[in-house]
């Protein structure tokens, strides 16, 4: 009986155990504490991105505006509408024209900033520091200061430019005492274009940085040991590396700048008449200024698909080329 006793006693004790262990379990469970912690996380992203998309859409598909709250469907007719307004047709170019252009020329900076601020040399901290300013001051500031760098009478560039002789009767660029940038077409285009790689350039650069510090060091010196000049070194070792981090870095500017409206707001408003409007300015326009929240709405979602295909091809192709 005694013995029995104790093996009742030492079942009782082990299950006793058991259920402390399986107690214990669910607190230890890195799945329980992943979806523990990622659910605030979750939430944001819903109420801050999911819940905005649906209205979007619902909105999109029917009539409502400032006046009628009434979420009356209409099918594509909003769609319709906007795709055949000149308005719309320049917005969408000038978005990919803008963005196009305005990486290429990033990327191509970032590379050739990156590499020599990853050289050792005196007074680097403060090269770093100055750099990564335009990206630390909010983009609303900057580009006011742009706005009054350009300005029509008062431009700082256009007097250097008379300065050294570039601008003023019989000059290069014109009799005028001013360019007038954001007053023609041209220059108000290349003006947008410019701030925009004022803005990315700094993230571009310290992306890529972080990327040329991550490649062995051993490699760049066995490359150098065996009479490999700095650009074959670059661009056959350096570069093949840091390509999908390049890619991941392409991926933010392209993001940044395609649903970017501060920069052609605060500078131009969309014009001289409409030719540096671009979609999301236009779905501000049309939804929140004009009132017509259906049809700005439906121009805010062609930029969805496009960030979506972008994101998908950069992420694939960055992946594909990591492992490979």
């Amino acid at each position: 009986m005694k013995e029995i006793a104790k093996e009742v006693t030492l079942d009782q004790r082990v299950a006793a155990g058991r259920g402390e262990i399986g107690g214990r379990y669910l607190s230890d469970s890195e799945g329980f504490l992943s979806g523990l912690f990622l659910f605030p996380a979750v939430v944001y992203i819903v109420a801050l991105v999911g819940i905005p998309f649906v209205l979007a859409i619902a909105f999109s598909v029917s009539d409502v505006s400032v006046g009628d709250s009434t979420l009356d469907f209409v099918g594509l007719r909003n769609f319709r509408v906007i795709i055949q307004t000149p308005q719309f047709q320049r917005a969408l170019r000038n978005t990919f024209v803008f963005t196009l252009i305005a990486q290429a020329i990033v990327i191509l900076l970032a590379n050739i900033l990156a590499v020599a601020l990853s050289q050792d040399f005196r007074g680097k901290w403060l090269a770093r520091t100055l750099i990564i300013l335009p990206w630390a001051t909010p983009i609303s500031l900057g580009t006011i200061g742009w706005l009054w760098m350009l300005d029509s009478k008062f431009s700082p560039i256009d007097w250097i430019l008379q300065a050294v002789g570039l601008l003023g009767p019989d000059t290069l660029l014109g009799p005028g005492r001013n360019l007038n940038w954001l007053g023609r077409e041209d220059l108000a285009v290349a003006s947008v274009i410019l701030v925009h790689v004022w803005r990315i350039l700094p993230l571009a650069t310290v992306i890529l940085m972080a990327g040329l510090t991550s490649i062995p060091q051993d490699l760049l010196d066995q490359a150098a040991v065996d009479g490999a000049s700095f650009w074959r070194i670059h661009f056959q070792v350096a570069v093949p590396l840091v390509l999908p981090i390049m890619y991941i870095a392409l991926l933010f500017g392209l993001i940044f700048t395609f649903g970017d409206m501060v920069v052609a707001f605060v500078l131009t408003r969309g014009g001289p008449i409409y030719y540096t409007q671009v979609l999301p300015l236009w779905a501000w326009f049309k939804g929140i200024d004009g009132g017509n929240l259906a049809e700005g709405a439906a121009i805010a979602l062609f930029i969805f698909p496009v960030l979506l295909a972008v994101a998908i091809l950069f992420l694939r192709s960055a992946r594909r080329m990591e492992v490979t």
